[in-house]
């Protein structure tokens, strides 16, 4: 399991830094509908293939990727579906999104995900508490895909009840293992309150983890299925 404690302690302890505001979310199609994605899968991509990022695009404190992505599955492969950035336009000194898709893979080619495993989190429903910072407002559904290289393992679907409870129950599993070890001296190295780590670290479990710990609270377990 790669540990992401890093990044995630930067977003955490940043006060009026990066990712403090409210981001434009990456998309998904899945089972027919359209949802918001509370990751950004290509962002790895582009650190590994820089040259590759689109450019040009307005980048602002809900944005600061500079771009949107949205995603569909072929067969349980989680492929890149479009790619767009917002330009403006003078003549109409509006702003618009353009698909930069073909800058990064040629149009009759698919870009699968296989670098990314992971629980992908789609919200849904209502909007029960907005928070001015990154994926942090809670809604009153979620669907959470378990992804393998790419390949879709699991899916599990919560209320947001259900979701908070999920992720306590995770925590507590992931306390047991190595991976917490690292991440709390991750956090000590940084200077963090000793007293403080497991909040961050459960707040952020869903990223600490790749794979479900834990047996779902109840027998609603939805069999994998290629997004339509």
């Amino acid at each position: 399991m790669e540990i992401l404690a890093i990044p995630i302690i930067a977003c955490v302890l940043a006060s009026g830094q990066a990712h403090a505001t409210a981001q434009y979310p990456d998309i998904i199609f899945y089972k027919g509908e359209k949802h918001s994605l509370h990751d950004n899968p290509m962002d790895a991509y582009f650190d590994k293939h820089p040259e590759k990022k689109p450019k040009g695009g307005i980048t602002s404190t809900a944005l600061w990727r500079g771009y949107v992505a949205s995603f569909e599955f072929k067969e349980k492969n989680l492929v890149l579906k479009d790619i767009k950035i917002q330009t403006w336009d003078r003549s109409s000194e509006e702003s618009e999104w353009k698909s930069v898709r073909d800058q990064i893979v040629p149009a009759n080619e698919d870009l699968i995900i296989d670098w990314h495993s992971g629980l992908l989190t789609l919200p849904h429903g209502e909007l029960v508490e907005y928070v001015h910072m990154g994926y942090l407002s809670s809604y009153s559904n979620y669907i959470l895909l378990e992804i393998e290289n790419g390949v879709l393992m699991e899916e599990r679907s919560f209320t947001l009840k259900e979701f908070n409870d999920f992720k306590k129950r995770q925590f507590a599993a992931f306390k047991k293992t190595e991976d917490y070890d690292k991440a709390v001296k991750e956090y000590m190295d940084q200077g963090v309150d000793p007293k403080e780590i497991d909040g961050y670290i459960e707040r952020s479990i869903l990223y600490y983890t790749d794979e479900f710990l834990v047996e779902p609270a109840k027998a609603q377990v939805d069999a994998p299925e290629a997004g339509k």
